[in-house]
Formats: C-alpha cells, structure tokens, sequence
C-alpha cells in the first residue's frame, strides 16, 4: 500500500484529482494573468505563432511539395500541397488535401495532426495519423489524394501507441495494439504484422514479435528500384536495439554492437557508434585517424551491406570524434552521405562521397554566419542530390535554401529560396560563447544572448535554461517567444550545454547516465555560478527554466541548489522519480535513469528525485510548475504531486495544467500562446 499521501493525483481523470486540477489552474491563471505584462506578452507570441509570413517547410513527394499550415483560421491545420514552379513565388497556391479543423468539427474531436506518409511510387494515398488532443496515441486512416477523403473500407487503425508502414497498395506493416500481450511494459507495440487489404486486422499474420521488456518495435518496408527490402526494427531499450532483413519469410540479423544505430541507403550500410567497437577479426585498413586497435564511440561508419552480411567486416570510418566534436546528423542523398558535426558546439556541413578510389569528403559552404545552427535534410534520397538547408541563430531568422550537390560536390551551388522576417527588435543584442568549470574540473559551454552593453553589475534579469540527456544537444535557434517575451525587455537568456546531452558526443551523453546524473546538475549550477560571478546576474535575478528531462533537472535545482535560483520554471516535468517506471511510457527510459526497483539503484536515484529530496527546513525559491492532462509520455502526476507537496510545506507554488497537447504542452497556436505567456509573467514578477 502506497504511503505517499499524494498518490491520489496519479488518477488522471479521477473526480476528485480533476478538482484539485481546476481548482489550482484557475488560481494560477486568475493570478498571472493580473500581471500588467501578461496581455501583451500572450498576444505578441500568439501573433508570431500565426503570422502569414512565416516560411511554409515542405517535404517533397513525388512531384509535389506537402506542408502542414496552421494560422488563426485553421488553429489546428491544412494538410496540403503545391509545385516547385510555386513554391518558389512570394505567394504559392496551395491544394488542400485535409482539413483538420474541419474534420475534428464534423467528428466532435480535437484532431491534432501527427503526420503522413505517401504511397510510392503512385503518390495518391496515403496514412495519415491523427491524435484526440494531442497525446502520443493516435489513430490512422488511409487517405485518398485524388477525391480528399478517407477510403471506405480502407486501412484504419484504431488509438493507440504504434502506426502503419506501406508494404505496396494492399499491404502495410501494423505495429500497434490489437489485444492482450501486444504491447510492451511501456505501452509501445511489441509485434508487427503484415496486413493485407480487406482482412480484419486481428488475423494479420504475426512477422515479428518483440518481448515484453522491449522499448518498441516496428517494420519499413524500402521501395528504391533495385534495393527493395522488408526492416523490423527492435528496440531492446532506449540505446540498444537489432535491425533485421525480412528475407523469404526469415530474419537476417545486420550483426552490429546493440547499441549502435543503423541506417541503410542503396547499398550501403551506415553505423554509427554508442561505445567503442572491435568488430571480429577486425584489423585497421591503412592508417587507423585514431592509431587506436578499435572503432571509437561516436565514430560513423560504412559499408556495402551485402559485403557485410557476407562477413567482410572492414568498415570504412567517415567520422571520429575527438574531445571537441561530435556528429549530431547524417542524411542520405541519392549519391551522398552528409555529416552534420558540431565542433565546439558550432555547426559544420561535410558531403561524403564514394568513388572507385574510395570515400572523399568536402565541407559545404552553407553561408551560415557564426554561432548559427545549420540542418540539413535529402529533398528526395531516391532521385536527387539536393538538401534543404536551414539556418538559424539566437537573433537571425530562420533561412531556407536549396543546396544542388550534383555529382561533384565542390561545383555544389546554393539557393536562398525563403527568409523570415524578423519577430522581434534584436538591435543592440549580442550572442556570445562561454565555458564553466563543473564540480569535477570538467569546463562546461553555454551560450548567452543578451545586449551588448550589458552591465555586468548583476542586476540584469536572467533566465538559464537546459536540458541534459538522451544525447540530445541544444544549439541556436531563433525563437519568437523568448525573444518577444524576455530578450526585447532587456533581459539576458542563457542556455546551458551540460552533460548528458549530445554537444560533445556519446561519451558527454554517458557522464551523466544513471548513477553519474549528478554530474548534469553540477554542471547546471556550475553556469548558474558563473553568471553571478561573471557580474552578469545576481541569485535574486536568476531564473532556471526545462522541460520534461529538463524538468527533472531544474527540479533538482529547486530542492538541490535552491539558494543558487530566484525562480524556477518546471514544465512536463519528471520529479518522482521512485514511481517513474510505473507511470505510462516511464519504464522506457531505465537506461537513461536507472531501475528504482531495484534497492541498490535506488539508493543512487533519490540523490536526484526531486520529489524526495525535498526538505522541509530547506528554504526554496518561487515555482512554476505546468504539465498536461493529455501528457501520455511523461505523467502529469509527477507534477501534480510536487506541487501538492510544496503547496502544504507553505512553498511559493504556481501550478497550472493544460487539458490538452500531450507532452507537447500545447495542440493551437492560442494554447501554445497560453502555454508560454504564464511562465513568462511569472518570471517577469520574481525576477524583475
């Protein structure tokens, strides 16, 4: 029997729960609200979420282009389509395929579009998944591209974690729900079936069946002319998974580390690498870059797959990462691999490609100014050798280009096709690049953004957000909200590249991995300290700002470091983290965190469960916490329960919950408005 005296808000949609909900949500939008900032910040990021100049992004199909499009007529959007000839005018002409809006009205569901995938090589159906309010579970239907509705009697899949892959015109993978022991201990589908046309999905013969303790697994099936093939795809845990070949009814193992990831492009393998690897036999071909006697972790490597298959194991490294690099990407073009590498946290661009003499390698002048993030993606990996190119930073809008590679990627030319304007006045504002040194000596970077003739007297307010795991890195991104709400205003915006993110590669990830994840929150209050004494900031200005995996950091921060923060904003946040694997998706995530069922773990993860590191004598600052009903990923109770705690220890505790928009926060650009204008106000208020 639980012991917790705040178990009850685990109840998502229990009565009484559903009460204490309301009851604190409208307290917290009844008290931000007052704020004389609040009207104007809410409307400003409303009016950037909806502006009509944004740039439409497109993914190209066939001859078309598809865009999503949201604005203040269509909050939850037009799935549509146009040309090339179009698209590069000023105003395209757009045909609508699906009208979500629309749909979600005649239907009484809050559809929100979870996205599509095209028929090949005819283009005119198509899967699209929709989700009721938001949440990971969503449903599929099949789509008819030249009458725009739904096919009768067509492919649908009912709610659930998991989707539909085309096979050809009557068959897709299912990997979904249909019943008692087909989902995973974390609610993801753990078979995958071939379904035929006009069969019940129930009697889909079985192609593959995961266990129970998996994370997921799933199936694709590859169209390219020549290179067609059938991949299930296994995921043991968050870092370790098996990819098979489905050949003539049997599974043929692609025998790499388990941790390793793996694309597959024509007849290439590509893997790139978690943990240092010395594949069997395995001798270096010519002068190994490292002159080390194995593969390093985060190195990216490639072969023909028959090859492999057939046991040659001499794989050809592209990329080795050194202290200071880390490959964040790669994309195929029809005859090119494309290395997105950050080196010191900054982008680079490199075109790899094979020739009877081998691989060479050339960077691409991607025109990005300095202190930009560059992303890069194949227009069509089947036919062409184009990329998008988008390039952003802290203060420069976003800019979409097309990059020809051609057969020679030094002749490749580059062209500007769309820029956005500009959302907020950022004259005067300066990005710079700093390090910290964490607890342990390690030298920590972090970006600040904020006027160029800042005092460096500590009184200027200023908010330090982070991250911190699944080897997820943050770069520069211009953003609306942040600059409307807070750099426009004077304030300074800091984020914060600690561990357990993917800024320096796999061995930066894994610092911070279970038992280590307090090398994170060192690391975070190590850039916090620096701040004051740096003069740029002082303890009473300072505000710390994540979400989701960065909730659970700053809610370290809130019961760890509290005398380092003026105010901390906490939103989808994981906080307990004694119960985390019993709550939705929670069980898919031991490997980053640990098993708490496990007493010896445990011992180490209540040293960064914020929920039990609470002290009652131990003062802490003012807090926002936030989360959504619909949040099927990460609990809401996490959030719900820290907020009761704190509420009766007579804590300073704003708590607000959206009731839709998953771990999102958000499905409309006036939910999404909402969403950021509360935490703004509230850091507004507590740090001046």
């Amino acid at each position: 029997m639980s012991t917790d005296p705040h178990a009850w808000l685990e109840d998502v949609h229990g009565t009484e729960a559903t009460a204490w909900v309301h009851a604190r949500s409208g307290e917290a939008e009844a008290d931000l609200q007052s704020e004389p900032l609040f009207e104007e910040l809410r409307a400003g990021i409303q009016d950037a979420l909806e502006a009509e100049d944004r740039i439409p992004l497109v993914t190209q199909v066939g001859d078309h282009l598809y865009n999503l499009w949201t604005d203040a007529a269509h909050p939850r959007g037009l799935w549509r389509r146009t040309t090339w000839e179009s698209y590069r005018t000023a105003h395209p002409e757009w045909e609508v395929l699906l009208d979500v809006d629309a749909l979600g009205e005649a239907e009484g569901v809050p559809w929100v579009w979870h996205g599509a995938r095209l028929l090949r090589p005819d283009h005119d159906r198509a899967l699209v998944d929709l989700s009721p309010g938001g949440s990971d579970a969503d449903v599929t239907r099949e789509l008819d591209l030249r009458t725009r509705t739904f096919v009768e009697d067509g492919f649908v899949r009912p709610e659930a974690k998991g989707g539909l892959a085309w096979v050809d015109r009557d068959t897709v993978f299912a990997f979904t729900d249909v019943g008692e022991g087909s989902r995973t201990r974390s609610g993801y589908p753990r078979t995958v079936r071939r379904w035929s046309r006009g069969t019940a999905l129930a009697d889909a013969p079985e192609v593959y069946a995961g266990g129970v303790d998996d994370l997921l697994v799933n199936a694709s099936h590859d169209s390219t002319p020549g290179f067609e093939r059938d991949v299930v795809h296994r995921a043991l845990a968050f870092y370790r998974s098996r990819t098979y070949l489905l050949q003539d009814g049997e599974l043929v193992l692609v025998d790499v580390p388990e941790s390793a990831e793996v694309s597959l492009h024509r007849q290439w393998l590509a893997v790139l690498l978690r943990h240092d690897w010395a594949p069997h036999d395995w001798a270096p071909p010519g002068e190994h870059p490292t002159g080390a006697t194995a593969y390093p972790a985060g190195s990216l490597l490639v072969v023909e797959l028959d090859r492999f298959l057939a046991g040659d194991q001499d794989l050809i490294p592209l990329f080795v990462p050194d202290g200071s690099s880390s490959l964040v990407d790669h994309t195929w073009t029809r005859s090119h691999l494309v290395l997105t590498v950050l080196r010191d946290v900054q982008h680079e661009v490199v075109v790899c490609t094979p020739g009877p003499d081998g691989w060479s390698q050339r960077p691409l002048d991607t025109q990005a100014p300095d202190l930009a993030t560059v992303s890069v993606a194949a227009v069509d990996d089947e036919h062409q050798d184009d990329l998008w190119v988008v390039t952003t930073t802290w203060t420069r809008p976003m800019a979409l280009s097309l990059a020809r590679l051609g057969d020679d990627p030094a002749s490749a030319t580059l062209e500007v096709l769309k820029q956005a304007p500009a959302r907020f006045d950022a004259t005067g504002l300066s990005v710079t690049q700093h390090w910290a040194t964490s607890a342990d000596g390690t030298r920590v970077p972090y970006f600040q953004v904020g006027p160029a003739d800042l005092p460096l007297d500590g009184t200027t307010p200023t908010v330090l957000h982070g991250y911190g795991g699944f080897e997820v890195p943050l770069t520069p991104a211009y953003d609306p909200v942040v600059g409307r709400a807070w750099l426009a205003r004077g304030g300074v915006y800091v984020v914060a590249n600690i561990r357990g993110g993917g800024e320096l590669g796999p061995a930066w990830h894994q610092a911070a991995l279970r038992g280590h994840r307090h090398r994170a929150y060192e690391d975070f209050v190590a850039v916090a300290r620096d701040l004051v004494a740096r003069g740029v900031t002082a303890v009473a200005h300072l505000g710390c700002s994540g979400r989701s995996n960065g909730g659970l950091l700053v809610g370290n921060m809130l019961t760890g470091c509290p005398e380092d923060f003026g105010a901390v904003v906490c939103q989808v946040p994981l906080l307990d983290m004694r119960r985390y694997t019993h709550l939705l998706a929670g069980a898919s995530w031991m490997a980053e965190y640990g098993d708490p069922d496990d007493p010896e773990q445990w011992e180490l993860m209540r040293t960064f469960s914020p929920y039990h590191r609470f002290a009652p004598h131990r003062p802490t600052p003012p807090v926002y916490l936030a989360t959504s009903t619909r949040d099927d990923r990460v609990h809401p109770g996490h959030a719900r329960k820290m907020a009761a705690l704190l509420a009766a220890a007579g804590r300073d505790v704003t708590y607000w919950e959206q009731t839709e928009g998953g771990h999102g926060g958000a499905s409309t650009a006036d939910q999404w408005a909402l969403w950021h204008a509360l935490p703004w106000a509230f850091l507004h208020r507590h740090l001046g």
